[in-house]
């Protein structure tokens, strides 16, 4: 997530993304919580997902880069077990209070695809990661895997030239990196982790039908580096064509709920 800017609040996500911490049964079946676990989740968000196993374990520690999903956390989900910090999860590997192989387990669910975004820190990421572990510790994530949102991409890029944004400017606009099983596979494995699982599902997901949130209100939180690129009162300008463009792809036509394409990647690899 952004450091520059930080586009989120607990209430807009909730919202707009209120499915993301609950479409999370797989994860955490991967996670297998024990009540001896001390628990690294990176990209914590708001805590919602966190809370859904925070009772069943030791203690978690959540990180993520916007202060105001930490105060959301701290708020909802503050108690002896649980601790809430902001950390810029592409640095992570200068938190030498937390990359100091003591965690039994890292988790991060939909937000290593924005973490992992900039190339020039992905791997130093990564290898925080493995870092912060036991050995033999269990690192289980889930993030957008390549091909998803698609269509929103597609929409987003093709406004912003629209708007006379050169081509390659929309693109470098980009938050998001959703690899292939394959590269995540072989990222993990040089740098020293056993992947155990790797699988990759297409799962079109239903946005909300919250009156702030569904299609434009997901353009607006998800999309917003995209957005950023235009001068303030053309966004909204954007965020309409972006939406009257997605309509009719993502519309279903037996009920008028909307669809996205979600692709998502999860994996559990283990510290050797």
């Amino acid at each position: 997530m952004s450091s520059t800017k930080d586009q989120w609040s607990a209430e807009a996500y909730s919202a707009s993304a209120s499915f993301v911490p609950k479409l999370t049964q797989k994860l955490l079946s991967y996670l297998v919580p024990q009540p001896t676990d001390k628990i690294l989740d990176v990209g914590c968000g708001d805590g919602k997902f966190t809370a859904n196993f925070l009772p069943a374990v030791g203690s978690v520690l959540g990180i993520d880069s916007s202060p105001a999903m930490i105060e959301s956390a701290k708020k909802d989900y503050g108690n002896e077990k649980a601790e809430w910090r902001v950390v810029d999860c592409r640095y992570l590997d200068k938190e030498e209070a937390i990359v100091n192989g003591s965690w039994d387990k890292v988790i991060s669910n939909a937000a290593l695809h924005w973490i992992l975004r900039d190339s020039s820190t992905r791997m130093d990421t990564l290898r925080a990661i493995h870092g912060s572990l036991k050995p033999g510790g269990t690192f289980v994530f889930e993030m957008g895997g390549h091909g998803n949102v698609p269509e929103v991409m597609t929409a987003l890029i093709y406004t912003l030239v629209q708007h006379g944004v050169p081509a390659e400017k929309a693109k470098a606009a980009n938050p998001w990196f959703f690899p292939s099983e394959v590269w995540m596979k072989n990222a993990l494995e040089s740098i020293g982790f056993h992947v155990d699982q790797m699988e990759i599902e297409f799962r079109p997901t239903k946005l909300t039908a919250d009156a702030n949130g569904g299609l434009a209100g997901w353009i607006k939180l998800m999309g917003a580096p995209f957005l950023d690129v235009l001068p303030g009162e053309k966004q909204d300008d954007a965020v309409k064509q972006i939406c009257d463009i997605l309509e009719p792809v993502v519309t279903r036509e037996e009920d008028g709920s909307q669809w996205l394409g979600y692709v998502r990647l999860r994996g559990i690899s283990k510290k050797i």
